[in-house]
């Protein structure tokens, strides 16, 4: 049996974004900005795409930007506004758990003058509000958190922060990572105070390489990608169409029945974490019950470094994952797991699991069963 347990990483296609994107490619090819019909024809894929994707928050067509994937626009959302506000402050607030594709354009923002302040978290990777708006100043022009942690699946209290941030100062922009949120919760913008949100396509089982940035028109934001024009002028590049295309048909199939395939996913994970508290020297990281983000689990198996352990399931077709995807060849202590206090032996030994709604309970079974076996074994080598 294999047991995909890797979906915070990436999800596989639904065959109908599989056999748009072929289309796409092979059939309804033109460039969207030509005039002739191969390009009108391209371009109805975009705007297909567009309505789809605004009718899930309720927002605007043309607030909805096509980019690369959630790493650019994180980086966008981050850099663009950053530049086109600073004139009225150059204090940005952060987390001190998000992922590199906020961390490290922050620090590069830090590069060019701006001081940023990375808010501590508690033992569930959640931040207090008490804290934020303590660091709340008169040169606050962004605050950036992350919907749900990509690695131990903690949940930010969203709509508690944008209505803090906004009744300081209705001027400052609150942008939301919700990379591992959308298609889990409902997300409404304009409800919950978000005004710039990023999110990616292939964690919803559309195709790699590509993501949108929302951006509330009242925003100002610059574009980081300038040529011919296109998206308004936001973002030029000849357009994506095939992952376009694919993007909002994942869009559209997921939210068919969104309900009933979340409650289906925490149902899995409650009874997977349940399992896994029943094993010795094992710890569960984050949030419990149903505080936590329905699909991802973070534990750690003392005496078992997590490498190793990732590659003993491996041999039996389960994947799991050491740690965040983008980062993965390059290991090094978890900023997420340092920052709710885990111990250095839990860093050591912590792997995620990661469930989609194709995950299912023999599945789950299988990689339980497996661990059961390969546990004792493991311990032993490793205090030899």
């Amino acid at each position: 049996m294999e047991a995909y347990l890797d979906n915070s990483a990436t999800t596989p296609c639904y065959e109908e974004v599989r056999d748009i994107v072929v289309k796409t490619m092979m059939v309804d090819y033109g460039n969207p900005s030509a005039m002739h019909n191969k390009g009108v024809e391209a371009e109805q894929y975009i705007k297909q795409a567009t309505k789809v994707i605004a009718a899930t928050m309720k927002v605007q067509e043309k607030e909805i930007f096509f980019t690369s994937g959630g790493t650019e626009s994180n980086n966008w959302a981050l850099i663009g506004a950053a530049m086109a506000n600073k004139r009225a402050g150059m204090h940005l607030i952060t987390t001190a758990i998000e992922h590199p594709a906020i961390s490290e354009p922050m620090s590069y923002l830090e590069d060019q003058g701006f001081r940023v302040t990375r808010l501590p978290v508690d033992r569930q990777g959640v931040i207090s509000l008490e804290d934020l708006k303590a660091a709340i100043t008169e040169d606050t022009i962004l605050v950036s958190t992350m919907y749900v942690n990509n690695e131990i699946g903690s949940v930010q209290p969203i709509t508690e922060i944008g209505k803090l941030v906004h009744e300081v100062n209705p001027k400052i922009i609150y942008h939301v990572d919700a990379i591992q949120a959308y298609e889990k919760y409902r997300i409404l913008p304009k409800k919950m105070n978000i005004d710039m949100m990023s999110v990616s396509s292939h964690k919803i089982h559309g195709p790699k390489g590509v993501g949108f940035l929302y951006i509330n028109s009242k925003i100002k934001c610059n574009p980081l990608i300038l040529g011919g024009g296109q998206q308004l002028g936001m973002r030029s590049g000849t357009d994506n169409v095939p992952g376009i295309a694919g993007f909002g048909e994942a869009v559209r199939i997921g939210y068919e029945n969104l309900d009933e395939k979340v409650a289906k996913i925490r149902n899995l994970r409650e009874y997977f974490v349940n399992e896994l508290e029943k094993m010795e020297d094992v710890t569960v990281h984050g949030m419990k019950d149903n505080q936590g983000a329905p699909h991802i689990v973070n534990a750690a198996f003392l005496g078992v470094r997590s490498e190793v352990l990732l590659h003993t399931l491996e041999e039996k077709e389960i994947y799991i994952s050491a740690g965040s995807a983008c980062s993965t060849h390059k290991r090094s202590k978890s900023p997420t797991l340092t920052a709710i206090g885990a111990s250095a032996e839990e860093l050591e030994s912590s792997v995620r699991f990661s469930f989609s709604e194709w995950t299912t309970k023999e599945q789950l079974d299988y990689c339980l069963d497996t661990i059961r076996q390969v546990l004792p074994m493991l311990r032993r080598y490793a205090r030899h």
